[in-house]
């Protein structure tokens, strides 16, 4: 890539332990139980670009989201932010310089934010948490310049959350994340609790900012037409693992996992074009027990006994990186130019 990249990824894991008591286990001789939320997952995000992870509920999107931001700390792998490591599973100092330029929206703007604050002070909380402003003059100003950033009016800090709508309340979200001057946002989801209506709205406005701020973003969401307007390159995530990534014009025009093609299927199609569609069938399985070879191949309509046997590893096609036996091996039928048009 020409554009340097401000994050990359590396092997990035975290398990959560969902063990019985000690005791339990001992009585009923079970062992220890992991679920495996993300399990291995590689991607870079050049400086000034939008990433998008898309995937269906548990498939681990907001946990990535939330290890990128130091909420977690990782059971396994590299994080690096503008080359610096970040070592959060031994030594969580190693984040402290670099917290600053990472912040994050989060999905529902009824509950990121403290009812019992006033507005001004909810937006000038990580000026006082980074020492941003020299006294309450200058916390003032920057306060109110950081409302009318997102387009509400500087008075309206002296207001409570609850006397503000959902997408103004997610206005306020962004002020508090723009406080800090951050170079990296993680939106997790940022338009799925608001109206139809509101959505383009706050999708304008984070575009907006990131064209007048430079910002790079990570942007966690389940909704293809919100990704399909906002990112550069998309990551589709399935049971912890990113199956493909590819620019998102690429994957667009021309999915190649199975469970991309599949997903991509759900989309309405508004051109009645009756092109045969594959819905996807079945459940997610547990990610306490994955399946094994491919954690797709229960669903794929394309498995086969190497697919039970043995899990895929990501490799090169065209501009994207695809983990699928099928796709490798040349069995699926060529889709070039019939994906599903996305409204935007």
């Amino acid at each position: 890539m020409s554009t340097p990249p401000l994050v990359e990824v590396e092997g990035l894991a975290r398990r959560f332990d969902v063990s019985r008591p000690w005791l339990a286990r001992l009585l009923l001789r079970e062992p220890r139980r992991f679920l495996h939320a993300v399990a291995g997952v590689d991607f870079v995000i050049p400086r000034g670009t939008t990433m998008a992870l898309v995937g269906e509920s548990g498939c681990g999107k907001s946990t990535v989201a939330r290890l990128l931001v130091g909420l977690l700390a990782p059971s396994a792998g590299r994080i690096r932010f503008d080359g610096t490591e970040l070592d959060l599973a031994r030594d969580r100092r190693a984040f402290a310089p670099v917290r600053r330029r990472l912040q994050m929206i989060f999905q529902d703007p009824y509950a990121s934010l403290n009812p019992r604050w006033r507005v001004a002070d909810i937006v000038a909380e990580p000026l006082d948490a980074f020492g941003l402003v020299r006294d309450r003059a200058e916390r003032r100003e920057r306060v109110a310049e950081l409302l009318r950033q997102v387009g509400l009016s500087p008075t309206d800090g002296a207001k409570y959350p609850h006397e503000f709508s959902g997408g103004q309340r997610q206005r306020i979200s962004i002020a508090r994340a723009l406080a800090g001057r951050p170079e990296f946002l993680v939106a997790d989801e940022p338009t799925s609790a608001l109206d139809v209506s509101v959505q383009a709205q706050i999708l304008n406005l984070v575009k907006d900012l990131q064209e007048r701020l430079g910002l790079t973003y990570l942007l966690i969401s389940h909704n293809l037409a919100v990704v399909s307007l906002m990112a550069d390159q998309v990551g589709v995530m399935y049971l912890g693992r990113i199956v493909e990534l590819a620019p998102a014009g690429e994957l667009f025009a021309r999915p190649r996992h199975p469970y991309t093609r599949l997903l991509l299927d759900t989309v309405p199609d508004l051109e009645m074009r009756r092109r045969e569609r594959t819905p996807v069938a079945g459940e997610v399985p547990s990610p306490i027990d994955p399946p094994p070879g491919c954690a797709f191949h229960p669903r794929c309509p394309w498995a086969n006994a190497r697919c039970r046997a043995e899990r895929p590893r990501p490799l090169p096609v065209g501009a994207a990186r695809v983990a699928c036996h099928a796709v490798e091996e040349g069995r699926l039928p060529d889709r070039e130019g019939q994906g599903p048009r996305v409204p935007h």
